[in-house]
């Protein structure tokens, strides 16, 4: 997909309100880090208050899969997690109009070297991660460091669209934006060495998925990470990343490729990397998309979780 570009068609009336809002928050993302996660807290708190319909998905999720926590515990980790999220906003602003010198300054990268070496033998990589709120921040400081293409699609409003693949790919001169459903572009990408970054810990629909426990429920879980890894020929690193509770930045983390994968059956490897999306979630379940209606797609016959 060519670079993004501006046109004077983005400067008509319509816009203007868009214009506005993206100005004010470039002003007030100039503000200390620690000053933007007060207003991130603060964001989030209300988004707590106001958000009703994503507020009930969330509850829904945390009893769903974390059931073992009793109601006021779930309650307060439910809180937490919309302050991450509103912090989220303020980190998006962040990867796409800071400095790269001030971002860098947050970024503690380990297992950088299993990105490397797989370049190094020219080996495509598939870097298997997860909707955290932090997911947007953690791409952009790990694509200062290394290459990354990522999947991608297009907003419906093309100036908003215009602003967010700009700032995306900042980090990344030569990094290919890849819509969803170009699978031919993924393959040839991945066959030619590169990385991209692909969490497949969403909820698509039956088509292209097998249900597979998540949490112990039967989860619609997409086949395409066996596919994209057998095709392209192309190694499976995990990668995960953690806002640090102290305010010094982030810990992304690069963990060891999968062995073995793909593995026997497309079943035994959505259930692999499930399980691998419970540990993840589980110890950082405060930084996790829940607002996500992961298990809105049942099996023939079952009710609805919603």
């Amino acid at each position: 997909m060519e670079r993004p570009r501006f046109r004077i068609y983005f400067l008509h009336p319509r816009f203007w309100p868009l214009w506005l809002g993206l100005g004010s928050l470039w002003l007030l993302v100039q503000l200390p880090y620690r000053v933007l996660l007060v207003l991130g807290r603060g964001l989030g708190l209300a988004m707590y208050r106001l958000a009703g319909a994503r507020r009930r998905i969330a509850r829904r999720n945390l009893q769903l899969c974390l059931g073992h926590l009793d109601a006021g515990q779930r309650e307060r980790l439910l809180k937490a997690n919309f302050i991450s999220t509103g912090i989220a906003f303020f980190e998006m602003a962040m990867s796409w109009w800071w400095p790269q010198r001030r971002l860098q300054r947050l970024a503690h990268v380990e297992g950088l070297e299993h990105l490397q070496r797989a370049a190094a033998e020219g080996q495509g990589v598939i870097l298997m991660a997860l909707h955290f709120t932090t997911l947007e921040i953690g791409a952009a400081l790990l694509g200062q460091r290394h290459t990354i293409d990522g999947m991608y699609r297009q907003h419906k409003n093309p100036l908003f669209d215009y602003v967010q693949r700009r700032g995306r790919e900042r980090h990344n001169p030569d990094a290919t934006a890849i819509e969803r459903e170009d699978v031919r572009t993924m393959l040839k990408v991945l066959r030619a060495g590169r990385a991209i970054w692909y969490a497949p810990d969403q909820d698509y629909g039956r088509k292209q998925s097998l249900f597979v426990p998540l949490f112990g429920i039967s989860a619609a879980t997409v086949t395409a990470t066996s596919k994209f890894a057998r095709l392209g020929k192309a190694r499976v690193v995990p990668f995960t990343q953690e806002r640090l509770a102290d305010g010094s930045g982030y810990r992304l983390t690069l963990h060891a490729p999968l062995a073995d994968f793909p593995g026997e059956s497309e079943a035994a490897d959505c259930l692999r990397i499930n399980q691998w999306i419970e540990r993840e979630v589980t110890a950082l379940p405060e930084q996790y998309l829940w607002a996500h209606r992961r298990f809105k797609t049942r099996p023939e016959g079952e009710e609805g979780l919603y």
